[in-house]
């Protein structure tokens, strides 16, 4: 009996030890689960039903599953084969592909789960919307970017803890100037689907760290936002 304990203590370590090793190294494991918790936290937020939750925990459970098995091929190959090999490269290209189409699953499932939630939430919270010119939108777009430059050239000198994407900034600027002119939910959904996808391309290139995008991210919408109900109370 206390071996049997004993060796399922040492396997449950073993297996700490490969995820703590996962999150230590591989950006794109600490990309899932930086996700999977603000999905998670979403899900908490709009409450959704627990058939729902059980659908949105399977796709994360499932991401990180093929980020582990792809990572532990990747080791794998490197080992047995450490020079350029046709065959190295199936291998990985096969588990890589693993992770796409549990990305895949996990995008369609978040777009079905979160769908009516989003489009309740639109239509109670929507701005009232503004007549705006475009030379107002274009400014409104200068004000994000300035506001960025000034908290970039503010926090420069300090290690540069604080360093916000302009371009997921502007990106999600101009997703939410859509949100607000636009009556149909789907229209906006796919507003911030492209400036989402500019977030991951922006990450996929190593350009700027995780917490830099959505600070950025952030940032664009936040001041968006600010500006439309600020023009709405005058």
């Amino acid at each position: 009996m206390t071996d049997g304990f004993r060796k399922w203590r040492r396997s449950f370590r073993y297996a700490y030890e490969g995820i703590k090793y996962a999150l230590d190294t591989q950006r794109n494991m600490k990309f899932h689960f930086c996700v999977a918790f603000l999905v998670l936290l979403a899900a908490l937020l709009v409450h959704l039903p627990k058939t729902d939750i059980l659908f949105i925990m399977l796709a994360v459970t499932l991401m990180i599953v093929t980020e582990l098995i792809n990572t532990a091929v990747e080791k794998a190959v490197d080992l047995a084969m450490p020079d350029r090999h046709p065959l190295a490269k199936i291998a990985k290209d096969v588990a890589a592909a693993s992770v796409l189409v549990s990305a895949g699953f996990a995008v369609i499932v978040g777009m079905v789960v979160f769908y009516e939630p989003i489009d309740q939430l639109l239509r109670e919270s929507r701005i009232q919307q503004t007549n705006m010119s475009a030379g107002s939108i274009w400014v409104l777009i200068a004000l994000v970017v300035l506001t960025v430059i000034v908290i970039e050239t503010r926090f420069s000198d300090k290690g540069k803890l604080v360093r916000p994407s302009l371009l997921t900034a502007v990106a999600f600027s101009i997703a939410t100037v859509i949100t607000v002119f636009v009556d149909q939910t789907i229209a906006a959904l796919l507003a911030y689907s492209l400036a989402v996808i500019i977030f991951i391309m922006l990450y996929d290139k190593k350009t700027r760290p995780f917490p830099a995008l959505f600070l950025g991210a952030l940032i664009g919408a936040a001041v968006t936002v600010l500006a439309f109900s600020c023009l709405n109370m005058l």
